[in-house]
């Protein structure tokens, strides 16, 4: 239900015991921030943790700078980076542990020409990313304290033409890139304390074509690759000792038209993928043994209008889809036993398209 009391530029969603916009208990609420590159801006929501819904931060919406393609929190949810696409750099923002808010510090660091995807190691040491015009990944070391970005030797790394979409392994053993324009995965891995990048043996890895994004099951024992243009999805093992690649034996997975997003959650037991062209997600539990994904009851759950991104809240409850074409963000519940996607009614509107969304814990 949408409250009488509106906010600057944001629409609220009414939340119990709220009392002013953006205000209330951080105990029962975490962040949510999504960027939105027409506007300039990440917009800021309060997610409440039992019913899911939705507040605008006070002070929302943001300014970034051109163009912000992608937007991550730091393990430690004391910092937010955002790759500016449009610039050629990355933002820094403190993140206020109450209210949400987001602080700037500058300058911003460089990178090389449109930086697309960004990652963090688990242990919130190293920020990647990828340079989708410079065919590079630019490699920052964070300090722990101030949360401020230093390149490391050698950085940025060349990679294949036109890197889209990478992450990072949980061990941060090893990093993974997509690029766009040829049908192959390649493989880093990451040195431990310095951050410089080796390519493993046997990178680049084929799948199919176009392949758009991807992500590592948190056993670290498999890679599921988004193939755009082919219309599916790879898995892919992989090797513990060197992080080479393995194609399950099989063809290709097939999701919704266009697939274009994927995501696994916690447990590593199920999989999602977002399909653009179908406005759904195909959703998947995972075998354990082999990687193999089962369409689960129901898949495909319907969606908002072209989503781009599906993403997991740090909670594991709920799954978020931000749609291109309706401006909005989908909200899903996850059945913990069966993976099984039910919508809520919340829809916050962001205005115009939205390209990313992370959320802190």
């Amino acid at each position: 239900m949408l409250m009488k009391r509106i906010c600057p530029l944001a629409i609220v969603v009414a939340v119990a015991g709220m009392t002013s916009c953006g205000s209330s208990s951080s105990s029962s609420r975490h962040s949510a921030y999504v960027t939105v590159p027409q506007t300039n801006t990440v917009i800021g929501y309060r997610v409440d943790n039992s019913s899911g819904r939705f507040s605008v931060i006070s002070g929302s919406p943001f300014p970034t700078g051109a163009s912000p393609a992608s937007i991550i929190l730091h393990p430690s949810d004391k910092f937010a980076y955002v790759a500016n696409e449009g610039e050629a750099d990355v933002s820094l923002y403190t993140v206020d542990s109450t209210k949400g808010t987001l602080s700037e510090v500058t300058p911003r660091a460089a990178t090389g020409f449109n930086p697309s995807s960004l990652a963090i190691d688990s242990s919130g040491s190293f920020l990647f990313v990828a340079n989708k015009a410079s065919n590079s990944i630019s490699v920052f070391s964070i300090n722990s304290g101030s949360g401020a970005l230093t390149e490391v030797a050698g950085s940025p790394f060349p990679t294949g033409p036109s890197p889209l979409a990478l992450t990072v392994s949980p061990s941060g053993k090893f990093l993974y890139l997509a690029t766009s324009n040829v049908a192959s995965v390649s493989g880093y891995a990451i040195t431990a304390g310095t951050g410089v990048l080796q390519q493993i043996p046997g990178s680049p890895f084929p799948v199919g074509n176009g392949p758009f994004s991807l992500a590592v099951d948190p056993s670290e024992r498999f890679v599921y690759v988004i193939n755009s243009a082919a219309g599916n999805f790879s898995v892919l093992m992989i090797n513990p000792a060197s992080g080479a690649l393995t194609a399950v034996p099989g063809p290709a997975f097939t999701a919704g038209t266009n697939p274009i997003s994927v995501t696994v959650d916690s447990s590593g037991k199920f999989l999602y993928v977002a399909n653009m062209g179908s406005g759904n997600v195909s959703g998947y539990s995972i075998n354990s043994t082999t990687g193999i994904p089962t369409p689960l009851t129901g898949s495909p759950f319907s969606a908002g209008t072209a989503p781009v991104f599906v993403v997991i809240d740090s909670s594991g409850k709920y799954l978020f889809v931000g749609n291109q074409s309706s401006k909005d963000i989908t909200e899903f519940t996850i059945d913990p036993s069966t993976g099984v996607l039910t919508k809520t009614s919340e829809a916050p509107s962001t205005g115009s398209a939205p390209a990313s969304m992370s959320t802190t814990k």
